[in-house]
């Protein structure tokens, strides 16, 4: 819980628990992403309402009836990318932007895709505040991804597709990986690892996002 003062001694203190009672103590190792973790301040994607909860374990709404992911998940599905840094990510789903700013402290360029037009203009807005000049917001369906600015290193999605479209497979560079959670009403994290011609696939956690929309929701 974050004092009601808001004091910004108090708001990092309570990001510096959030990551060693929440994502270090639940098994997340990689070095960049607890970084990363320590470094984004969560609570400036998120209404100055909820700032008392911004760095407690679980999701928050947004506009639109989308949510700021868990924590937990957000560095889980980062330290799934496999990033050493200097790399090309994409995301799709920019909901309030945290996501996308954690990938940002590791990777060389975020392309991020949001279906949802208010909902990218206040993402853009915290990430330009906020300096992330690495960052590159885009309205649109991501269903088929964003290919002139690929292949990508490695690509996020943070809504639920029934199945992961076609084309963002297709734009994956060789050897990358692809996080996303997958499937209608029971859902489960998966990574795809790009080899060759063919997605090799890992069936993870049972998780709960919002669904996909635009032609991958159809």
């Amino acid at each position: 819980m974050v004092p009601d003062a808001f004091h910004p001694e108090d708001l990092a203190l309570a990001r510096l628990e959030m990551v060693r009672t929440q994502i270090a103590a639940r098994g997340v190792r990689d070095p960049l992403v607890l970084s990363a973790m320590r470094t984004v301040p969560r609570h400036e994607f998120v209404d100055r309402a909820a700032w008392a909860e911004a760095y407690a374990d679980r999701p928050l709404p947004l506009a639109g009836g989308q949510t700021i992911s868990q924590p937990y998940m957000v560095a889980c599905m980062t330290e799934l990318c496999a990033l050493k840094g200097g790399e090309h990510v994409l995301e799709i789903g920019t909901g309030s932007g945290y996501q996308a700013a954690v990938l940002a402290e590791i990777a060389a360029r975020v392309y991020t895709m949001e279906i949802l037009e208010p909902l990218l203009r206040t993402a853009a807005a915290a990430l330009h505040r906020l300096q992330y000049h690495n960052i590159v917001p885009r309205f649109g369906d991501g269903s088929g991804g964003w290919a002139e600015a690929g292949p990508f290193d490695a690509i996020v999605l943070t809504a639920a597709p029934a199945e992961v479209p076609p084309a963002l497979g297709r734009q994956l560079r060789e050897g990358g990986r692809l996080v996303a959670p997958v499937g209608r009403g029971r859902q489960r994290l998966r990574v795809f690892e790009r080899r060759g011609r063919r997605l090799r696939k890992r069936d993870l956690m049972a998780v709960r996002f919002v669904p996909m929309t635009g032609e991958a929701g159809l």
